[in-house]
């Protein structure tokens, strides 16, 4: 088991990073991303972190490393959805726990995040509503995500990192700008 300090390590270094290196290709951020919990990553993938889920900031530091440090530190690798399911495991029962609730905006998103990154439609539900309480970008965001599942059941911008045949309709949708996130 990893000692809890470590969350708070995360999130402090996540909050203290803020909107601006949250949602932008920065590999100055994604390396130093890397190097400081690369290590912790893997020991949540390995479940080595799965008593931080009792608690908000716990919890909160698992969907950072499950959810987004993929996203930063293995772009362009089948790894950046890796560990995915496990990150909507722990958003599940954050959210059902309240986890999310005990958390500010507009770090809060980061609970829903999961779900949005899901290729199952039904899994968009939750992001949809928490989403409205945020406004803004965040709902739109969720509903773009929501919106690209909906049409062709997966996203189509991961076809070529997971070696999966686009569609004539994904390559057209691709072609004229699509979603790149």
């Amino acid at each position: 088991m990893i000692d809890r300090q470590r969350a708070t390590e995360v999130v402090a270094f996540w909050r203290e990073s803020g909107p601006e290196s949250w949602f932008r290709k920065d590999e100055m951020f994604d390396d130093s991303f890397r190097s400081r919990f690369g290590d912790l990553h893997m020991a949540a993938a390995k479940r080595q972190c799965d008593h931080w889920a009792d608690d908000a900031e716990g919890a909160l530091a698992l969907m950072i490393l499950l959810d987004q440090f993929p996203r930063n530190c293995f772009r362009g690798s089948g790894h950046m959805y890796a560990t995915d399911p496990l990150a909507r495991h722990f958003a599940r029962r954050a959210v059902a726990d309240g986890h999310d609730m005990a958390t500010d905006a507009p770090i809060r998103v980061f609970f829903y995040l999961p779900f949005s990154h899901s290729e199952t439609l039904a899994d968009h539900d939750t992001p949809l509503a928490r989403s409205t309480a945020l406004g803004g970008d965040y709902l739109k965001h969720a509903i773009g995500h929501r919106d690209i599942v909906a049409r062709f059941g997966r996203f189509p911008h991961r076809n070529f990192i997971l070696g999966r045949e686009s569609t004539e309709q994904e390559l057209a949708f691709l072609e004229a700008g699509g979603f790149s996130g």
